[in-house]
């Protein structure tokens, strides 16, 4: 690992008041809390000198991955850029090259990640492809900042975390919310007994895509579609598959349970604190169209876990049963943490409870504290230097998903679930079918073997 970063990269103690100063106004955060923050944020640092930047190549160049790519840019700087999409890959590599230096281009990141000098990748890919170019990296030694959710089965993770470990990189999965003040206090209250014993967590999503039939058309010139669909069955292209809306697909993702499920349900199983619930069961409030979105729209679904919590997750489509009995606000995308002696309320809008007391009283200096981020890209630049790990390091990224599928797998057979989460299997009644969701049959040449 090439020496940059020499002094830790921290969040300034002008902006971070600014900022802070701003979230309690807007967010509810109580005084206490932004003080103890404060009191975290060091001096501003100087931005690293050129030769210390880290060289970071961007596989997956959409929307998301080019945003990626220019949060990146504060602290390295973005020397290639890989698509199966030329069209993605060209306009990436324009708004992300720097004056007066060449940003490359490849359609194929194997040939990407030879490359000595580029000591980390940003994964901006769809979710089928997460796992194999997470592994592919992992193995020519580059960190990694991945979009979530980190696999598109369970059994992924257990390859990925086996190679990020064995090879010793960084990984950063991208579930942002983790390096958020509200979210953080939120889930410290929760685990310190400030709503008295956790009895319910409810998660509202908003309902995926519902749509189709949909019709085939000719590949565009620009888009190896072949390359696109990777371990997926092959099928005609359909333009509704790709891109935007490849997440309305189980072939490709989960729905909603696994795109802003990776983030709410993160949370919610980080203020829980064990590793996965042991029983799940799930209603699909509407079915696909045929010929349409495969993944169900709108859904409930509720985990049990081993200490008696029910953990619900919900959809708000418009014409949702539960759009109107989300909170005091009429929020409709959040969670809910509900205990003996209250709830609390938290979102990216901001956080609430029962009563303001609950927030407004400081927790003791003995009480559980939980990993500190308040910059989630930067804390991935900043465990590059130390070498230490991540807010959502490799297994937290693993476990967070795998709530996530274990949710969709109950959706996709109807079936209410058992899981034992030492041995990662499904386990009674219906195991063998829901055990069937764990791995995927992976379409060659892209399997394991493709990155080996």
């Amino acid at each position: 690992m090439p020496h940059f970063l020499e002094k830790r990269i921290q969040i300034s103690r002008r902006s971070f008041l600014r900022r802070t100063t701003t979230a309690a106004a807007a967010a509810g955060l109580p005084l206490w809390f932004i003080e103890r923050e404060l009191a975290r944020a060091a001096e501003p640092v100087k931005s690293p000198s050129a030769n210390e930047r880290p060289r970071i190549a961007l596989i997956g160049s959409g929307g998301m991955g080019t945003g990626d790519a220019r949060n990146a840019k504060r602290f390295g700087d973005i020397v290639a850029v890989c698509d199966v999409d030329r069209l993605h890959v060209d306009r990436a590599a324009a708004l992300l090259a720097d004056e007066g230096k060449k940003t490359d281009t490849f359609t194929d990141f194997r040939k990407l990640l030879e490359r000595n000098d580029i000591d980390a990748i940003i994964n901006g890919t769809p979710d089928h492809w997460h796992s194999l170019i997470n592994i592919g990296a992992a193995k020519a030694g580059k960190d990694i900042y991945s979009e979530k959710p980190l696999t598109l089965t369970i059994d992924e993770g257990k390859h990925v975390v086996r190679a990020v470990r064995e090879n010793k990189v960084v990984l950063q999965t991208g579930t942002q919310q983790r390096s958020s003040e509200r979210f953080r206090l939120a889930c410290e209250l929760v685990r310190n007994g400030r709503i008295g014993k956790l009895r319910e967590v409810t998660v509202w999503l908003p309902a995926g895509l519902r749509g189709g039939p949909f019709a085939t058309k000719p590949v565009p010139e620009n888009l190896d579609w072949d390359f696109w669909q990777g371990q997926a069955p092959a099928t005609a292209y359909v333009p509704e598959r790709c891109h935007t809306s490849f997440r309305n697909w189980y072939d490709y993702s989960g729905g909603t349970m696994t795109d802003w499920g990776a983030h709410h349900m993160d949370i919610g199983y980080w203020a829980i604190g064990l590793p996965a619930p042991t029983a799940i069961a799930s209603k699909a409030l509407t079915e696909p169209v045929p010929g349409g979105y495969t993944a169900i729209s709108d859904y409930e679904v509720r985990f049990t876990y081993p200490n008696g919590v029910v953990f619900h997750v919900r959809t708000t489509a418009d014409d949702s049963p539960f759009g109107a009995v989300i909170n005091p606000d009429g929020q409709r995308n959040g969670i809910r943490f509900e205990g003996s002696d209250g709830w609390i309320w938290v979102n990216r809008d901001g956080i609430s409870a029962t009563d303001r007391e609950l927030l407004a009283k400081p927790l003791p200096d003995d009480a559980e504290r939980l990993y500190v981020s308040n910059d989630h890209m930067g804390n991935f630049f900043e465990c590059m230097k130390t070498r230490k790990d991540p807010i959502a390091d490799v297994e937290t990224g693993h476990r967070s998903a795998t709530v996530c599928h274990l949710g969709a797998i109950s959706l996709r057979t109807r079936k209410s679930l058992q899981w034992d989460p030492e041995k990662e299997l499904f386990t009674g009644e219906h195991a063998e079918e829901a055990n069937s969701h764990v791995a995927r049959e992976m379409r060659k040449p892209y399997d394991y073997g493709f990155v080996s």
